[in-house]
């Protein structure tokens, strides 16, 4: 029965990952299987990928034949590279220990690059994320916790005597308070209410004179050119008429005998 290792399909529409499996070559792709070594996310930054090593060791050296990807994977995690080891130490070029000491290098270095890229990505989110909507402000709070304060209010001890005393206090205290306010209001409203009153009787009694000095000077003005130019244009005009009507009536006279 050939064995393949290869990857089964999860996830949504646009949205997939995958199961690192080792099936029959003649099941389904998403069918069954016979066992699960790992995952597989590409959509990550760089793609995630987590991988049973030694499970996948054992089926490669088994004769498992892993698909294309499924290669790149193993080759990627370094389980193929453990073979190449495997096979010098099978002929005797080199022992054992120095084929792990070799494998565990080449695990780690691998390893730190991995953490290296995913934190360069993540740094890279972050700046984008500075660039679009900017550097929060620093919110300061100053107020207490509901639970610190609930357990101040329960820590006090209060008698009966020292609540009344208080109370009294409190009271003595708010009518004090009280007090000086309703003696300042009415002292500031009548303060403000004479001054107004004295501006508005000087106003208008210095208007009211003004005005009634230019009125009958301007009809005292008036009236006496007109009564003087009156007389003058009736004398000019009267004395020139009746001296004609005789000089006429004396004419006619003449005329007549």
């Amino acid at each position: 029965m050939p064995v393949k290792i290869r990857l089964a399909r999860r996830g949504r529409r646009k949205a997939p990952f995958y199961h690192i499996v080792v099936a029959d070559a003649r099941a389904p792709r998403d069918g069954k299987f016979i066992e699960e070594i790992g995952k597989y996310n590409p959509l990550t930054k760089p793609a995630t990928i987590e991988l049973d090593r030694d499970k996948a060791f054992d089926w490669i050296m088994k004769g498992a034949q892993p698909t294309e990807t499924a290669r790149a994977i193993l080759r990627f995690k370094g389980v193929l590279y453990r073979k190449h080891l495997a096979r010098g130490v099978a002929k005797g070029a080199l022992d054992q220990e120095k084929a792990d000491q070799m494998y565990n290098d080449f695990v780690e270095v691998k390893e730190s690059k991995i953490a290296e890229r995913f934190a360069e990505s993540r740094q890279e989110q972050l700046d984008f994320y500075k660039m679009v909507s900017g550097t929060p402000k620093a919110v300061a709070v100053t107020h207490t916790s509901a639970d610190a304060e609930a357990e101040q209010f329960q820590n006090v001890e209060v008698s009966d005597d020292s609540a009344g005393e208080s109370l009294d206090a409190t009271i003595a205290a708010s009518a004090e308070t009280a007090a000086p306010a309703a003696e300042e209001a009415p002292a500031a409203k009548a303060e403000e209410a004479p001054a107004k009153v004295e501006e508005a009787p000087a106003a208008t009694a210095e208007e009211a004179p003004a005005k009634a000095e230019e009125a009958p000077a301007a009809k005292a003005e008036e009236a006496p050119a007109k009564v003087e130019e009156a007389p003058a244009a009736k004398a000019e005009e009267a004395p020139e008429t009746k001296a004609e009507e005789p000089e006429a009536k004396a004419e006619s006279a003449k005329e007549e005998e």
